[in-house]
């Protein structure tokens, strides 16, 4: 602990200490979870009313994932109400240099890439048999973009709030890197199916979206690798997302005869696996190679 202290001290901005960060990181995700909760009550009354059998699972699915919204409305509000907090606002637009079109589709190619890569390897392990369902393109373009929602949301206050209150705080870029996907791990320990691999996994993740706000200085380009990592597993491939199964999908799991391996755990799908940790861990040493061989310096927001 003492060594840690160390550590954390060594890199400390004059001005701004630690436990400013963490009370104002923990107030924020308070009322970001408050105001989900509130929010998510209210869009899931909505949705509610246009429920019937033949859209059931597409409306909940559709609700589950909207609900991020209210971390979009708490984030932009406390930033407009507090002023010391507005300088956060450019991280999620076109001001910031990596923030681009490009950036933002190399960012969905990444995320179903890696995805695809682990799902593929569990098929041809035969660990799991896929069939197709259906294909409604409007109601997939839908959930695409509720998906985009709750995975920018996340990004949002792990690689945005939380990422630039610890760069703000500490002259070392690796202590936000290393640090926020701690919390954004430990959000996901309440799913079902989830365990030490997955944890490491989850902290892999939220490593190599932070290299990519370090090193590509977009915020962009890590929402859409997490959206597309997310859309993949549980839209397209119906496979459990952090554990947690999609009543809508395009293709299908046949869960009665899938079984755990390397490549595929039972209850929390491919996020669990070794070949996850291999793929993400080679995922993220290629984005700090490329980042460090194009030299790009992080836009400085404060």
């Amino acid at each position: 602990m003492t060594e840690m202290k160390r550590f954390f001290d060594k890199y400390h901005n004059e001005g701004f200490t630690w436990k400013d960060s963490l009370i104002l990181i923990l107030l924020s995700f308070v009322a970001c979870f408050v105001a989900a909760t509130l929010v998510g009550v209210s869009v899931d009354m909505f949705f509610s009313l246009f429920v019937n059998e033949s859209n059931r699972d597409f409306v909940f699915t559709l609700a589950s994932y909207f609900d991020f919204i209210s971390y979009w409305i708490v984030f932009i509000l406390v930033c407009l109400i507090f002023k010391s907090w507005r300088p956060m606002l450019r991280v999620i637009g076109p001001g910031i240099k990596g923030n681009t079109v490009r950036n933002l589709l190399l960012g969905l190619a990444i995320g179903f890439g890696l995805n695809s890569a682990c799902v593929v390897a569990a098929i041809l392990h035969k660990d799991i048999i896929l069939y197709f369902d259906s294909f409604p393109v409007i109601r997939i373009l839908l959930i695409f973009v509720a998906v985009f929602v709750q995975s920018s949301a996340e990004e949002l206050m792990c690689r945005g709030l939380l990422y630039q209150r610890l760069r703000k705080t500490y002259r070392n870029p690796w202590v936000a890197i290393l640090v926020n996907p701690l919390v954004f791990a430990a959000l996901h320990l309440g799913n079902d199916g989830m365990n030490a691999l997955a944890f490491a996994n989850i902290y892999i993740v939220g490593v190599m979206f932070g290299v990519m706000v370090y090193y590509l200085d977009s915020l962009w380009m890590a929402m859409a690798a997490h959206a597309a990592w997310n859309f993949s597993q549980n839209i397209i491939y119906g496979l459990p997302n952090s554990g947690i199964v999609s009543q809508f999908s395009i293709f299908k799991l046949d869960a009665a005869n899938a079984r755990g391996s390397v490549f595929y755990h039972v209850a929390f799908g491919v996020e669990s696996t070794v070949m996850a940790f291999i793929v993400l861990s080679i995922g993220t040493a290629i984005i700090i190679w490329l980042g460090r061989k194009k030299h790009l310096q992080p836009t400085e927001i404060w």
